[in-house]
């Protein structure tokens, strides 16, 4: 491997989170009766958790111990911050890690693309001995386990289905992730024009790197089909709704509300 020092690795993995951030305004639209809400930001990392009691403190904790163990092994393996392809890493790299380049591999795209995932994924391992519900949502990205029923509203920008479409989770289907990738939608790193392409997976790192493949493929509206077969085709997904102009496809456990 190669090393580069502390500053720029820093410097590069900033870059990269900065490509995925913007202003989370749809927060303000988010409710739920039942659960604590608060966010956690550390630096470029911006969560907002649903919890039935405030873990802030212990989450803060998690964010902080991987996005350090992701600093780390980037500092001595560059290569993983930038490929977009998939990208070998060593079996003694943290699980983050080997996390990441799996899903990479499952999706055919590079690790990066599942690091929004793998951290809300990782944050609720640690956060797995605490009681009742939990949503953590990572810029679109969510991981989730519920005893009941939970509705999300899909955004798909200037689309005529963006806010009138929503998901329902079951608790049967949980934990599980479900992440939303566009090519018209902020600034994360897509070759597609998909307004929103939600994948269900059993975990938010696969959901993640699966959203991001499919939003490559989907150019156009007659490449819905297209997307949905490749999703299909990727173990331990379970669902998939593209949304493009005024087509949508959906497939598998996905219940539009």
């Amino acid at each position: 491997m190669n090393y580069v020092s502390p500053r720029v690795h820093i410097e590069r993995l900033k870059l990269e989170f900065e490509i995925m951030y913007q202003q989370r305004t749809y927060r303000s639209r988010t409710s739920s009766t039942d659960l604590i809400g608060f966010e956690v930001i550390v630096k470029e990392t911006d969560l907002f958790v649903l919890a039935e009691t405030d873990l802030q403190k212990e989450t803060t904790t998690a964010v902080l111990n991987y996005r350090h163990q992701l600093e780390d092994y980037i500092a001595h393996d560059p290569e993983f911050l930038t490929a977009l392809v998939p990208y070998p890493v060593s079996e003694l790299a943290p699980q983050i890690v080997q996390a990441m380049a799996f899903s990479g591999e499952q999706a055919k795209v590079g690790p990066m693309a599942a690091v929004a995932g793998a951290i809300a994924d990782f944050v609720a391992i640690d956060l797995a001995d605490k009681p009742g519900d939990l949503i953590i949502e990572n810029g679109g990205d969510i991981y989730i386990r519920t005893k009941k029923p939970r509705r999300m509203l899909v955004y798909a920008g200037d689309s005529p289905f963006s806010e009138k479409l929503g998901i329902e989770i079951s608790p049967e289907q949980t934990p599980c992730g479900v992440c939303t990738s566009s090519g018209t939608v902020g600034h994360s790193l897509s070759f597609g024009k998909a307004d929103a392409i939600t994948i269900l997976a059993k975990t938010a790192t696969l959901a993640d790197a699966v959203a991001t493949a499919v939003g490559n493929l989907v150019k156009e509206p007659t490449d819905i089909n297209s997307g949905i077969e490749f999703a299909q085709r990727i173990d331990g997904v379970n669902g998939v709704l593209i949304v493009i102009q005024d087509k949508l496809g959906v497939w598998g456990q996905i219940k539009l509300v």
